[in-house]
């Protein structure tokens, strides 16, 4: 069996035993913003597709994080804001941003994003009232500030602050702690394991 033919479809995903839905992990919020109109498209791309899943690998993470999180500040959790991203909806990203530098922030369909797997997630923390911490920009920001790899250069231009800073180390550290792997531009996205690897041998949903 090759990785092409290694799909199925959103609508299959509740009867496959690889995935798991977010409502089964205790100690998180959900908020899918591609399930709403608050993302960089403004309109709900998800609906009436489910995509509150994740595969089971990753689902095992988050838990893990939950409980690092929940020993290191009691009261905070994880929200999730993106999991299972069908390629049908990573298709429709993508071509919201033809002709424009902005499509480095997304994983070109042909190569086909992490989500799509049910092996990324994007994550934020919220505080003891249920608020999001503040991470110097909101999610889908598709500026250098939402950059990791710049936030030495952002805290020295005082364009980040030192608390928005520890907020998002605080992020990584539950997250990188848990197995995953961040990625340079986008403080909120993180990877279950090796892209190649699961481009190679998981299941991508259409």
């Amino acid at each position: 069996m090759t990785a092409l033919t290694r799909t199925i479809t959103s609508e299959q995903v509740p009867a496959s035993p690889d995935f798991r839905h977010l409502t089964t992990i205790a100690g998180i919020g959900i908020d899918l913003r591609y399930a709403t109109r608050d993302n960089f498209v403004g309109r709900d791309l998800y609906s009436p597709l489910d995509c509150a899943w994740l595969h089971r690998d990753a689902a095992a993470a988050i838990e893990r994080a939950v409980a690092w999180l929940a020993q290191q500040r009691p009261g905070h959790r994880l929200l999730i804001l993106d999991a299972l991203r069908p390629h049908r909806v990573q298709e429709q990203l993508w071509d919201a941003l033809a002709g424009t530098e902005l499509r480095m922030y997304l994983a070109d369909p042909i190569r086909g994003s992490i989500h799509s797997y049910g092996m990324a997630v994007d994550v934020t923390i919220l505080d003891d009232d249920g608020h999001e911490l503040d991470m110097g920009t909101g999610f889908d920001d598709m500026t250098e500030l939402s950059h990791p790899a710049l936030e030495k250069e952002m805290l020295a231009a005082e364009r980040l602050t030192p608390q928005q800073a520890a907020n998002r180390q605080l992020l990584r550290d539950a997250m990188f702690g848990a197995g995953f792997l961040g990625i340079n531009s986008e403080w909120w996205h993180f990877d279950c394991g090796d892209r190649v690897h699961v481009r190679a041998t998981f299941t991508r949903v259409l």
